[in-house]
């Protein structure tokens, strides 16, 4: 992990000290002290424990009748803070950023389509043993029970893709037999935002197609609708 710009001398060496391996058992108070105040904000409270702010994330702590943070679990929530508390870099402007939805009636998965050897996010429907869009073939719906409510599925998957960009759905089938036109359907009705942000549901053979060949036709689609004229 890199140490912030903003510390050196003594305060970049209690900063290091923190992450150095072996775990470290004789951290100064003071050291750390005085490193919080170059790192965030720091408020002493009214029962004598310090507060430490920084970038939204806040630890607090307790002062130490001896010299040293010497716990291992103290020191290891002082790492887990700074780690956390680092400020993010900043993520990609949404039109650089390519999804690939790839669904059937059994499962969706999303692939960031840029990225060579992506590993997929699988999304599972709520009940896959009896989907709604087989719900009209089994005893439940013949005793009139309603079919389940396609959110279990759609939902979480539209969760996953509220940050992308660009996305891109591969399906099978069309009409009621595509899970791929009942999403994007679905899409419109229910999160037109992130609707709009569909570039293109293309048809595929999913059987017949690796995952690296599923994802090299992503970037020569999306690589043609960026190429496209306005």
């Amino acid at each position: 992990m890199s140490s912030p710009p903003e510390l050196n001398g003594s305060h970049l060496r209690t900063y290091n000290r923190i992450f150095q391996h072996p775990l470290t058992h004789n951290l100064g108070w003071q050291d750390v002290y005085g490193m919080f105040r170059q790192l965030g904000d720091v408020v002493e409270e009214p029962n004598g424990n310090v507060r430490v702010t920084r970038n939204a994330k806040f630890l607090v702590l307790y002062p130490h009748r001896t010299k040293d943070v010497a716990e291992t679990e103290e020191v290891m929530a002082l790492r887990h803070f700074l780690k956390d508390s680092e400020a993010k870099a900043a993520a990609p402007a949404e039109a650089e950023t390519h999804w690939l939805v790839v669904i059937d009636h059994h499962e969706a998965k999303l692939f960031r389509s840029q990225m060579r050897g992506a590993v997929p996010e699988q999304i599972l429907p709520h009940e896959p043993d009896h989907y709604f869009r087989h719900a009209h073939h089994s005893k439940d719906f013949s005793r009139g029970e309603e079919k389940p409510d396609p959110n279990s599925f759609f939902e979480p998957l539209a969760r996953a893709l509220l940050g992308a960009g660009r996305i891109l759905v591969f399906g099978t089938g069309t009409g009621m037999s595509s899970e791929m036109d009942q999403f994007t359907g679905w899409l419109r009705q229910h999160h037109p935002e992130l609707s709009r942000r569909v570039i293109g549901a293309v048809v595929i053979d999913k059987s017949h197609l690796t995952v690296g060949q599923l994802l090299e036709k992503a970037r020569e689609f999306h690589a043609s609708a960026h190429a496209a004229p306005a």
